[in-house]
Order: structure tokens, then C-alpha cells, then sequence
């Protein structure tokens, strides 16, 4: 039998009997102060970096928010993962802040938020106003001048100021901010951040550390109850460097113990295709509602349209007030009626920060059994960890029940020998050792380009020192940061490839005219120039290299010849969009629209939805006017997408286009049921004139690495290309945008780059 049923014992967590902390602290802790709570604050007197490890729902938050104690006059952040979780972690903080007597103002950021300030004060720009707010709060909210700030915020926001991604007019300034304002850092979940998002933690350490930010008392928290081994190794690497970090779990005080989650009878199922597991969860479902009436439960799955399509069958069986969705795209609104509802169907927007807490508290857990998907071991203890929750509850006897499906790839790699009495040591052991269930890619991106997204802050920090005495610290903090991300190149390979980014996009942004007349004033324009020659022109770019002609000689021609300004803005337009989503925080595609939902397909109640315009294409029947998008139904059967792309020549596309980045003009989607096209208005509304990718071909000889990377998550397409030789489509296979240098960098192949250097992979 593919199933497995194993009993997880209770867990407790140490409570501190005589916690050593300032009388306001422990009015904000409350009764029963735990070990991990004291433990964080004690920590952070002595130590620049902590982490709180201790277990989900056991109130890491206020451990991180007691460090702010320390620094109890300066600026704060607390960077929340998610949008939804910005204003609940606001809300905490508030609380915190009203019972300790902290003199700061809190303040909610996400970009919803800040463009909600008000402009009459400092203007429009959001980066104006954060950079306002940061410097002087009064700036833009005059009842809060004086005092201290704590900014609550996401990672996005983090990133792009840090990383110098705001507008020209404001970056600078904000950057400076953020490296130099807070003097108490907390990152919450940071497990949960993608090899990508966590090069902006690990940059912002390792710039702490070199610029001796710690030296001044700077303290940073980090909070996760499954941390990241890759992550691990990295700060590691930074202790070595002089970084004195803490690791914390709380459990030194074995013999103060209290219960936190009850026994978990636990059984783990091999992944089936989808309409069987829709059948096979709401017949669960159903059966629990009949036979456990007065038990609440919920049903966690990482595919949003698996979990309303359970929800259209459960209405067909039970009655719709037993059940409630929470999505990424349910309003806040929604979310707590839902969350009183007597099943609960969400994806993993309720991974974090969601404690399924109810108008009415019952004396025992608040999930009494839990459903649920996983794909990798730190999702599977972050869900398993969300039910039999009892921590400060009257009742902590009663055993609780989960159902997890786990890849079939676990099988084949000997799950199915877990011993019944293994316990949650045994479950863990047993985890870490599947291949299948490791988060693919942390160091596989740490050691290929990483080090080219980090190049654009320290160019711009190096422009702004050059001259001073501090700008030794640059080469000093490449050096660490080599070091934590274990790179290859020295700096100034990624200093003259980031000077060629920058140029290629400023070049982009002018019209031909302006390059004719004023090229060689564009900062960057003169290595984007350069890198055009090479590539476009290699006998011009030859005859330069060897003095038989100047560089003035190519700029006589750029003046004459429109034509020749207008190739080389469209290669920079190319270069530019090929690496853009290596400066993204988050890889989005297109731009998330606004949806009506009359039907209540995606929502509990009627409203207007935010969906991502891939998802809408391949599940839904929908209708567009231009002016909204009405969802119709849900599609019978989802829709394929495809790709196209005309190009000259498919002999020459053959030959110079197959694994490199790209970014493709003339690419278009079509929306597919079998062989049939279904047209809609709306793929030409969000097709973009350059999509960048990587397209390959599939053979005999890496049809096994195109299997794997697309169970590890990475979006991947038919592309049928046809050239004005042959009108025939030719098909590929194509990885748009991050998920292309991803498969690439996973497969070990050597990626071009569009002027032909190599993109580079350990």
C-alpha cells in the first residue's frame, strides 16, 4: 500500500519562569514568557545578527519586536513577506508599541499603501515620499513629528530600495536611507524568500558588516522555523568574517515545558493526477463535515484552481456556509469571514502569519485536521505546523489529523521505509534525505548571476564614494560577498558588464535622434556602444581595437546615418529587457488585472478580483470589453498556451538564437484546446513587444533535464517558430523570462548572452 500513517508526538516549547526583562517587556509578552522571547532580546545586547528558530505560532513577532528595546530612540522596519500580512504584522506592532511605551510611529508601506499618501506635502513619487518619510515622518504625517519610526513593509519595497531600483530622482536618496536608517532590522519568513530575494538579505548583511553599521549598534533579526541549509552555510561564512550571530530556539529550559501542539495522527499519500484529487479531498471533506461535525478543519494546496474546483464540488454536497476560501486575491474582509467557517480552503497565502483564529475561541485547537500538498520539506512542516495548535489553550489532550500529498518522486526515493514509530525526529531525518523535496536552484543561482544583480548596487554606492576614503570599502565588500556567495569573478569583470547594462538601458529609453546627437553623454552609452560594434559590426569594432580608426570615426557616422542611431537603440532595447528580470525582486510575466466575479468562481462573494493573466487564460471563460474582464465560468478543461515567434530566417534562428537569452520581438500567445486556437482580445492587450527567454530544443539527450525542471516549478511553453524560408512552424520549447536563465543554469548548459558573451554558470 502506497499510503503512510505515522503518529507525531506533542510538542512543547519552554516557558522562563523568572524572565530578566524590563517590566514593560513583560506587560507586552503577558503571562508565560518563553524561553525563545528572552533568549532574543538577551541575545541581540551582545550579538549583530539573531535568529529566532523556535517553532510557527509561538510568537517569534514579539521576540523580534522586544529588539527594538535596544535601540529604543532610533528607526526601525520589519519587513513582512506578504501584502497580507503588512497590515496584521502593523497591527501587532502598534499593540507592541502602545504597551512597552516605545516612542515610535508605526507605519504600514506596502506600494498600495504609499501611493495612498498624500502627494501635497513632498509630490507623487513613491520613492520621494518613502525617502521623506525615512528622513523627517512629520514630512508627510505632521502629527508624528519628533519621533522614532517603524516602517512596516515587504520585501519588494526592501529590495528596490536597496538595490537602487527606484527612479533616477529618488534612488540615491533612498538607498542611502535604508542602508543608514534603521538601527533595528527584522526580516520575518525569510525562509520563504527564493534563492533570488534572499541575495538582497544576504547583500544587506554582508553591507552591515563591512560599512561597521554593527559597530553602531545595529541589530538584525531573523525569524523562521525551517531555515534554509543553503542560507545556513552563508552566514556561516559571514561569522567567519567578524559577524557575531546567534542562533535561538528556546529549547534550554527543558524542565519549564508547556504544550504547544497536540499529537498528529498523520497520513501521507502519493500525489495523483488532478481530477482524482479533487474527488478524493472533497469526498474527504465531505465525509469529516458528517461524521466530526463539531471538529474544524482546512485543505492547503499550492494549485488555486484545484482548490476552486474542490470548492464548486463541495457546493453541490454541503451546505456553503460550512466553507470559506482564502487566496492570494481574497480582500482582508473576506479573508476573516472565511476564516470562521467550519472548513477553511486556502493556498499557501496562509503559510505565514495566518493563525486561523476565530470570533469565538474554542478551548482546544483551532484546526482540528488539516489536508494538504507539499513540495518541498520546508512547506510541508510550515502546513503540518498549523494544525493542533494549543499553545495557552485550557484543552491540549485532544490528537489532531493530517493528510499529506507528497510527490511520487518521494517513493522512488524509499519514503515508503519510514518506520511507523519514527516521530517527527524520524519524519525530519527522513525529509531532508529526498531529493525531490529540496528547494531547487539556491546555489545554483548564488554561483551563476547573482553576483551581476549585486554589481548594479555596489556600482552605484562606488560611483557615489569615488574620491573619498571610504571607497575602499567596495572592494572590500565584494570581497565578503564573494566569499558568502562563493563566486568565481573578480570585480571588475561585473563592473564593466553593469556599465554595459546601464548603458543599454538609458540607451533604450531615447529616441535615435537624441542617441545621434548626444550618445557619447548617456552614462554607459560608451561600453553599450562598444558592445554593439562587437557584435552587430565586428570588422568597425576590429578596426578600432587595432588603432586603424577612432571611436570619433564610428560617432561621425551615428550623427549622419538615423538608421544606424535607431540599430543600435534596438540592441540596447534588446540587451536591456534579456536580463531585466534578474532585477526584479519578484518574477512576474505580465501585470496582474482586475477581474469582475459575479459567479463567485474565484471569491466567496461577489467582487472584483486581482488575477495573474496566465491563470485567467487557461482556466477561465471570460468576456472583455477593453474596460473590464468579466470571469463567465471556469473552463471545462484548462487551456494549453503556446507561443509563436516569425523570424527571418528559422535556418539563422537555429543556428544563433537556441540557448541564449533573448528578448524576442513578434512573439505572440495563442490560447489552445488541442490542435484548435481560441482567439481572445485580451492576449493582444498584454502581449509585450519584447518577451524575454531562453528557447531550446528538446532532444533525446535533455529531455530528462526539461522533465526535472518542470517538476521543480519552472514555467515552460511550446514555442512554434516560422521563418520567411520555411513557412512550416518548427517546434521548440520555451522558458520565459527568470525561469529561462534558471533552466539553463540548472541544466548545465552554457547560455549566451545577446552580444554574445557568455553567461556565465559555475
Amino acid at each position: 500500500m502506497d499510503n503512510l500513517r505515522i503518529q507525531l508526538e506533542p510538542r512543547s516549547i519552554a516557558t522562563c519562569p523568572n524572565p530578566s526583562l524590563p517590566a514593560e517587556l513583560l506587560k507586552a509578552f503577558g503571562h508565560g514568557v518563553l524561553q525563545h522571547q528572552v533568549e532574543v532580546y538577551e541575545a541581540a545586547k551582545t550579538h549583530d545578527i539573531i535568529l529566532d528558530l523556535a517553532p510557527t505560532g509561538t510568537g517569534k513577532t514579539k521576540a523580534g519586536l522586544s529588539v527594538i528595546h535596544h535601540n529604543r530612540n532610533r528607526n526601525a522596519i520589519y519587513i513582512a513577506p506578504t501584502n497580507a500580512l503588512i497590515e496584521q504584522q502593523s497591527e501587532a506592532a502598534q499593540t507592541f508599541v502602545d504597551v512597552t511605551g516605545l516612542p515610535h510611529v508605526v507605519v504600514a508601506a506596502s506600494a498600495k499603501q504609499v501611493r495612498e499618501w498624500p502627494d501635497d506635502r513632498v509630490g507623487p513619487r513613491p520613492g520621494e515620499k518613502i525617502y521623506n518619510l525615512l528622513r523627517e515622518p512629520a514630512t508627510i504625517f505632521p502629527e508624528y513629528g519628533g519621533r522614532p519610526l517603524l516602517l512596516v513593509t515587504n520585501p519588494d519595497i526592501f529590495y528596490y530600495a536597496a538595490f537602487f531600483q527606484y527612479g533616477s530622482k529618488d534612488r540615491s536618496n533612498i538607498a542611502s536611507e535604508f542602508y543608514s536608517s534603521f538601527s533595528t532590522i527584522i526580516f520575518d519568513e525569510f525562509h520563504l524568500y527564493d534563492a533570488k530575494q534572499l541575495v538582497s538579505l544576504l547583500f544587506y548583511l554582508v553591507l552591515s558588516q563591512v560599512f561597521r553599521y554593527f559597530e553602531h549598534g545595529r541589530k538584525i533579526v531573523l525569524l523562521t522555523a525551517t531555515p534554509e541549509p543553503a542560507c545556513e552555510a552563508a552566514l556561516n561564512l559571514l561569522q567567519k568574517e567578524g559577524v557575531k550571530i546567534q542562533k535561538v530556539d528556546g529549547q534550554s529550559g527543558k524542565s519549564h515545558q508547556i504544550p504547544s501542539q497536540t499529537s498528529v495522527n498523520l497520513e501521507i499519500r502519493k500525489q495523483i493526477d488532478k481530477e482524482s484529487l479533487i474527488v478524493e479531498i472533497t469526498d474527504e471533506v465531505v465525509n469529516r463535515l458528517q461524521k466530526q461535525p463539531d471538529q474544524h478543519g482546512a485543505v492547503i494546496l499550492d494549485s488555486k484552481d484545484t482548490l476552486n474546483r474542490i470548492a464548486d464540488q463541495l457546493r453541490q454536497k454541503v451546505e456553503e456556509h460550512h466553507f470559506g476560501r482564502i487566496i492570494g486575491n481574497t480582500p482582508k474582509e473576506q479573508r476573516h469571514s472565511a476564516a470562521q467557517k467550519q472548513v477553511i480552503l486556502a493556498t499557501s497565502t496562509v503559510d505565514v502569519g495566518f493563525n486561523f483564529e476565530r470570533d469565538i475561541e474554542p478551548e482546544r485547537q483551532n484546526l482540528d485536521w488539516l489536508i494538504f500538498s507539499s513540495r518541498d520539506r520546508f512547506s510541508f512542516w510550515q502546513r503540518i505546523g498549523r494544525v493542533g495548535r494549543v499553545l495557552g489553550k485550557p484543552v491540549t489532550h485532544i490528537p489532531s489529523e493530517a493528510i499529506a500529498y507528497l510527490p511520487e518522486e518521494a517513493w522512488e526515493q524509499d519514503i515508503a521505509n519510514l518506520p511507523v514509530d519514527a516521530g517527527r525526529t524520524g519524519l525530519q531525518q527522513k525529509l531532508e534525505a529526498l531529493d525531490c523535496l529540496k528547494r531547487p536552484f539556491l546555489d545554483i543561482y548564488w554561483r551563476s548571476e547573482a553576483f551581476l544583480e549585486i554589481a548594479r548596487p555596489l556600482l552605484e554606492l562606488e560611483t557615489q564614494l569615488e574620491g573619498l576614503p571610504q571607497a575602499s570599502l567596495i572592494t572590500e565588500l565584494y570581497r565578503v560577498l564573494q566569499t558568502v556567495l562563493q563566486g568565481k569573478r573578480d570585480w571588475d569583470f561585473y563592473k564593466k558588464r553593469m556599465r554595459l547594462l546601464q548603458g543599454a538601458e538609458n540607451l533604450a529609453k531615447v529616441p535615435p535622434e537624441k542617441i545621434q546627437k548626444d550618445w557619447k553623454y548617456i552614462k554607459g552609452g560608451q561600453s553599450c556602444l562598444m558592445s554593439f560594434l562587437r557584435t552587430c559590426c565586428p570588422e568597425d569594432y576590429e578596426d578600432i581595437q587595432t588603432g586603424r580608426a577612432s571611436i570619433t570615426s564610428v560617432e561621425s557616422l551615428l550623427e549622419e546615418n538615423f538608421d544606424l542611431a535607431g540599430d543600435l537603440r534596438n540592441y540596447a532595447k534588446i540587451l536591456h529587457t534579456s536580463y531585466s528580470p534578474l532585477f526584479r525582486f519578484r518574477d512576474s510575466f505580465f501585470e496582474s488585472l482586475k477581474v469582475q466575479d459575479p459567479h463567485k468562481l474565484l471569491l466567496d462573494e461577489a467582487g472584483e478580483v486581482i488575477i495573474d493573466p496566465m491563470h485567467l487564460l487557461r482556466f477561465y471563460e471570460f468576456e472583455s470589453d477593453g474596460e473590464q474582464i468579466i470571469a463567465l465560468s471556469r473552463a471545462e478543461q484548462p487551456y494549453s498556451l503556446a507561443f509563436s515567434l516569425c523570424v527571418d530566417s528559422l535556418e539563422e534562428f537555429d543556428n544563433n538564437y537556441l540557448c541564449r537569452l533573448f528578448a524576442f520581438e513578434n512573439c505572440s500567445i495563442k490560447r489552445m484546446i488541442g490542435d484548435s486556437t481560441r482567439p481572445t482580445a485580451l492576449i493582444k492587450e498584454i502581449e509585450k513587444q519584447l518577451i524575454p527567454g531562453v528557447v531550446v530544443k528538446e532532444h533525446n539527450k535533455n529531455r530528462w533535464a526539461i522533465v526535472k525542471l518542470r517538476k521543480q516549478g519552472l514555467e515552460c511553453y511550446p514555442i512554434h517558430v516560422s521563418g520567411r524560408d520555411r513557412p512550416t512552424p518548427k517546434e521548440y520549447l520555451f522558458f520565459p523570462s527568470l525561469s529561462g536563465i534558471l533552466a539553463i543554469a540548472a541544466a548545465g548548459v552554457t547560455l549566451q548572452s545577446p552580444d554574445n558573451e557568455e553567461f556565465w554558470v559555475a
